[in-house]
């Protein structure tokens, strides 16, 4: 029996099962999405997370990466740079310090900005700041591989 089928008495409307959540990502400048989704990875301090509709509840720390969500067979692709996610069963809301989509990611400023990391990474200079300029790489290559997929 297929589960839409179930009912709750004779007669009355069959029962549903949610197959969507409510996705919310927010940056201190603006709203960025405010959407629907059937599915959305995203890019935990510890790892990419699934996230499905029923979600078990959790909040976790966001890294710099790359999230996804799929939305009637359309996957939307965002680059992201640290902030947190909280996951409830029926909404995902995600606080980020930057949040982009793919159709808004310069590809040239953000390939320049990865040569310009990569530069200060082999300089050997005392006076660069490697965790800043690894930052920096890893964001640029982020915004890189999410602007290939617009």
């Amino acid at each position: 029996m297929r589960l839409g089928a179930l009912r709750t008495a004779k007669g009355q409307r069959p029962l549903t099962l949610t197959d969507t959540f409510q996705i919310e990502i927010v940056t201190p400048d603006k709203m960025v999405v405010k959407d629907v989704a059937e599915e959305a990875q995203i890019p935990g301090k510890n790892g990419y997370l699934g996230i499905l509709p029923g979600h078990a509840p959790l909040i976790t720390e966001l890294a710099v990466g790359e999230i996804s969500y799929r939305n009637h067979d359309i996957t939307h692709h965002l680059a992201v740079a640290w902030g947190f996610a909280e996951v409830l069963p029926d909404k995902v809301t995600i606080l980020a310090e930057t949040a982009e989509r793919s159709d808004e990611i310069d590809a040239k400023r953000a390939q320049q900005a990865k040569e310009r990391a990569e530069q200060r990474l082999k300089s050997g200079s005392t006076d660069v700041d490697y965790a800043r300029a690894e930052n920096a790489l890893q964001r640029a290559e982020c915004r890189l591989q999410v602007c290939e997929k617009k």
